[in-house]
C-alpha cells in the first residue's frame, strides 16, 4: 500500500495512459504525459523512474504524431483546394 503523497503508481498509469492516447487523441497525450511526468519528479522510487521514461515516451510520440496528423491535414486540404471544379 502507497502512503499518501506517493504518486509513482499515478504517473506510471499516467505514462501508460499517455502512450496509448498518443495514436488516437496526440494532446490528450501530451496533456497526460506532462501531468505523469511532473508526478514523477517528486517522487525518488524504482517506479517513479520508470514512470519518467513512459511519459518522455508518450510525449514524444504525441508530438511525432501530432505533427504528422497537422502535415496530412494541411497537404489534403492543398490538394482538395487545387482539385476543385472550376465553373
Amino acid at each position: 500500500m502507497s502512503k499518501e503523497g506517493d504518486f509513482s503508481e499515478a504517473s506510471y498509469i499516467l505514462g501508460i495512459m499517455s502512450i496509448i492516447f498518443s495514436f488516437f487523441q496526440p494532446i490528450a497525450a501530451f496533456i497526460t504525459g506532462i501531468v505523469g511526468f511532473i508526478h514523477s519528479k517528486k517522487q525518488k522510487t524504482a517506479l517513479s523512474e520508470k514512470a519518467k521514461k513512459l511519459n518522455i515516451i508518450g510525449i514524444v510520440l504525441s508530438i511525432i504524431f501530432f505533427a504528422v496528423t497537422a502535415a496530412l491535414t494541411a497537404w489534403f486540404t492543398v490538394k482538395g483546394i487545387n482539385n476543385l471544379p472550376l465553373r
